[in-house]
């Protein structure tokens, strides 16, 4: 199993480069389940049309119980991609890394990857704050290996920089490590030059390169993602590269 946790600044495009890739492996016949773990719970927007799963503690708060079937807090996507969102707290109150917490938890009680047998998990994890439960998915053994998400902006390596930081602290209790850094185009200045840099100073390789594309806006007005809607397109083409990279790394041929 192929167990990838996708981190990065707020806003850089993690929804859109998870979902992609889920939507990658899919397209060439692995069993894909993504988990947004992220309080805004629109992870898998794209996988499902706009119509996202009930998230877990949304569910929670609604019936004041676990739920009893894995269908209550999920819905199959594109490709049979299996979606889940574990929500957040009601907004002002609480922590939103317990969400990831809970629903981790309950994802244990119902022996979710057991009995599912995915090839492939893919977590989308907001990354401005590695810490609680948000660095669950690196401490806990969730994930085997974390994918950074940067462009070449300022605060978007920043945030890769601590990320980066986070799970090197954790690198001596074979927790997750990072297997790359993907580079998501906005088109600034000197952008590759930059984030080669970061790669370098880093020791990490640069394993994907999106472009900025209005394709994968307009599959994404539509409520799908470009790997769906586009698939020979230069994005929809960058994405199945990247998924077949991955593959290739866990030891499995394109």
């Amino acid at each position: 199993m192929l167990k990838i946790a996708v981190y990065g600044k707020g806003g850089i495009g993690k929804s859109t480069i998870t979902g992609n890739l889920s939507a990658a492996f899919a397209r060439k016949g692995k069993k894909v389940i993504q988990i947004g773990c992220d309080p805004k719970a629109d992870s898998t927007f794209n996988l499902l049309k706009g119509e996202p799963p009930v998230s877990v503690m949304d569910y929670f708060r609604e019936h004041d119980r676990e739920p009893e079937e894995l269908d209550e807090i999920s819905k199959v996507g594109f490709g049979g991609v299996l979606c889940i969102e574990t929500g957040g707290p009601t907004p002002g109150l609480g922590c939103a890394g317990r969400g990831i917490i809970s629903t981790f938890s309950l994802l244990e009680d119902m022996n979710l990857f057991a009995e599912y047998q995915p090839d492939v998990v893919l977590y989308d994890v907001l990354g401005d704050v590695v810490c609680g439960g948000f660095a669950a998915p690196i401490r806990e053994g969730y994930a085997d290996l974390v994918l950074i998400v940067t462009s070449g902006e300022k605060m978007a390596l920043y945030a890769a920089n601590n990320i980066y930081t986070a799970v090197k602290n954790f690198e001596d209790r074979s927790y997750a490590r990072v297997g790359g850094i993907i580079l998501n185009h906005r088109n600034v200045v000197d952008e590759t030059e930059k984030v080669n840099a970061f790669s370098v100073q880093t020791g990490i390789p640069v394993i994907g390169r999106i472009p900025r594309s209005d394709d994968i806006t307009r599959c994404e007005d539509q409520g799908m993602t470009v790997v769906e809607g586009m698939p020979e397109s230069e994005a929809g083409r960058a994405f199945s590269d990247l998924a077949d990279a991955l593959l290739q790394m866990n030891g499995e041929k394109e």
